[in-house]
């Protein structure tokens, strides 16, 4: 078998052992993370919670999630990313349960920021994983065939929370049911974890002995090459100039994305009223609107690949959903159809800048490194998802309207574009040409 042929095989049995385990994981965890912003449509009014309420329980879920983010790196890299994954989603399977019997709006916040600390450093910990057994050539389409999950998580969720909002069993609401019945999976998949993931390459059972030999030889070059340009530790890694930036651009990324998606059913609700849509039925329109956000972030991660470059596919994303966001609040009035097209757009541009956006850490840093700057920059950028629900909340309540939340909004992405496009100097590219003259050499 020719090198070539070698690479396509072993890069292709990696691809069907994870990405669809990752990308089912990844995908209850979005879940359990959004399905809060259907809870609202019931448990706002069942429970007497403002909006400003409403958002600030959204979001101090990254609070959590930010203080605990990158010492739970810390551990993974210490004990195994199999066991540490395994650990966070049974443990925030449990949490997720709770929050069908909080009552009050204290018990509603802790709620949250403990299932915020019970996920923190799941989503470094798969990136982290994922770039342990691909080439950096590969990275944003592998980053990008789990992530879908984030999109196919509401994809799937859109229908199924609101099916689950009209179930009224055993005394229960249906927001409580809701609750209940979307956390199981995670305790069943985080299980199941323990015992299907390896932790390195040199322990998996699943490649021939050529194909681990090649993988392990290609990722070992790689990371030698990334060495003589920066070699950190792991709180090296955290001080990095790009690493910083990369923080503040995720930061304002992030306002704009969760503020939008945690209101997105609320704001649907009200569009909907004006041509008398069920909930239900609104839920498959929602459903229909995330699709398109997974196709569009296959097709960009495949480009950003097909191109070897990162940053202008994150700005280019960040800036047409901002520009769609704001139109789309403002044409609402005008027709209701022009709306949600320009929604949709705006959800596809939020989640096509996924991918490339993550292909840039690992592309410039190894092993304990690559895990504290994911960890930092995963954990000050979802800072975001706690400032961007609770301001969108805050402003709806004060104006009466989502129109000045969705300028506000647009503006954080615009400005989290020029962050990445004008500051970070990493590029994000493969070291194909190294690489590729020590394959030739291998051969």
């Amino acid at each position: 078998m020719d090198i070539l042929q070698l690479e396509r095989s072993t890069t292709k049995k990696v691809t069907l052992r994870l990405i669809p385990f990752l990308f089912l994981c990844f995908t209850i965890s979005i879940l359990d993370r959004v399905n809060i912003g259907f809870a609202a449509l019931q448990m706002n009014q069942d429970l007497g919670f403002s909006n400003a309420v409403f958002g600030f329980g959204a979001g101090i879920f990254f609070l959590g999630y930010f203080l605990l983010e990158v010492p739970g790196s810390a551990i993974m890299t210490k004990i195994g990313p199999r066991k540490w994954i395994s650990r966070i989603m049974v443990t925030w399977a449990i949490i997720a349960i709770f929050m069908a019997f909080v009552k009050t709006p204290l018990q509603f916040y802790t709620a949250r920021f403990l299932l915020g600390v019970a996920e923190a450093s799941f989503y470094p910990c798969m990136v982290f994983y994922l770039s342990g057994f691909y080439q950096t050539k590969h990275h944003a389409k592998a980053i990008a065939g789990f992530m879908v999950a984030i999109p196919g998580a509401n994809a799937l969720g859109s229908p199924l929370s609101t099916f689950l909002l009209g179930v009224h069993w055993m005394g229960l609401e249906g927001w409580q049911w809701l609750f209940i019945m979307e956390a199981i999976p995670a305790i069943i998949l985080g299980i199941i974890c323990y015992f299907y993931l390896d932790d390195k390459i040199e322990d998996v059972k699943w490649l021939n002995a050529d194909e681990k030999k090649w993988l392990m030889d290609i990722t070992t070059k790689e990371k030698l090459e990334k060495q003589e340009v920066k070699h950190y530790t792991f709180l090296q890694a955290l001080k990095d100039r790009d690493v910083l930036i990369l923080s503040i651009g995720y930061f304002c990324w992030m306002i704009g994305y969760y503020g939008i998606v945690m209101f997105l059913p609320t704001i649907s609700k009200g569009l909907t009223e004006a041509t008398s849509l069920s909930t239900q039925t609104m839920g498959w329109v929602l459903g229909l609107m995330y699709v398109c956000a997974m196709v569009t972030m296959i097709l960009v991660g495949n480009h950003s690949d097909k191109k070897n470059e990162r940053r202008l596919h994150v700005a280019a994303c960040l800036t047409t959903s901002a520009i769609a966001m704001v139109i789309s609040s403002f044409v609402a009035n005008t027709s209701i159809v022009l709306s949600f097209v320009f929604l949709t757009i705006a959800l596809c541009g939020a989640f096509g800048a996924y991918s490339p956006f993550w292909s840039i850490p690992p592309s410039f840093l190894t092993e304990a490194a690559a895990a504290g700057a994911i960890a930092l920059i995963n954990s000050i950028g979802n800072l975001g998802g706690f400032f961007g629900p609770y301001i969108v909340g805050y402003i709806k309540d004060v104006t009466g309207s989502f129109n000045a939340s969705m300028v506000f909004l647009g503006v954080s992405l615009i400005i989290g574009s020029c962050i990445i496009v004008f500051l970070v100097k990493q590029s994000g590219k493969a070291l194909r040409t190294n690489v590729d003259n020590n394959l030739k050499k291998s051969s």
